[in-house]
């Protein structure tokens, strides 16, 4: 989850856009890494989640990710959630809830969802307070 908060510090003072950010680890490496650049890529789907996913299928050959487990620092929103749910992500650490557009028990279950073939395990809090701290000071600076 350092590594996340790494990566959305850097889309914060890099690129001007919501610090987020996000790495998807298989065994003991990580295989993907992203951040926020909806904004810099004038692309709505280029959360930091999907970033690492696109860089993990890249980088291993495949867009399935069964084993894997996405750290990231906003609990994942609905596309996100799918998108994960899709790539077969096992496992899925976020570290601030969104009480807004959370997918992954705050406002929507999609990821543990009975409906889906897939489930993912949630774990949610893990270094909240500076991912939470974060995106309040950013967005503080827009008002």
């Amino acid at each position: 989850m350092r590594r996340a908060l790494e990566l959305a510090g850097h889309a914060r003072d890099a690129e001007d856009e919501v610090p987020v950010g996000a790495v998807l680890v298989l065994g003991d490496r990580a295989i993907g890494e992203g951040w926020n650049r909806n904004i810099t890529l004038n692309d709505p789907s280029a959360h930091a989640e999907i970033v690492a996913l696109r860089a993990a299928g890249t980088a291993v050959g495949n867009y399935r990710f069964p084993g894997a487990t996405l750290y990231v620092t906003l609990e994942p929103c609905a596309m996100c959630a799918m998108a994960l749910v899709h790539a077969r992500v096992s496992r899925v650490v976020y570290a601030a809830t969104d009480p807004k557009t959370g997918a992954a028990g705050s406002v929507f279950d999609t990821l543990v969802s009975p409906l889906h073939n897939h489930r993912i395990e949630v774990a949610g809090g893990l270094l909240a307070d500076e991912a939470a701290d974060l995106l309040r000071v950013f967005f503080r600076s827009r008002r």
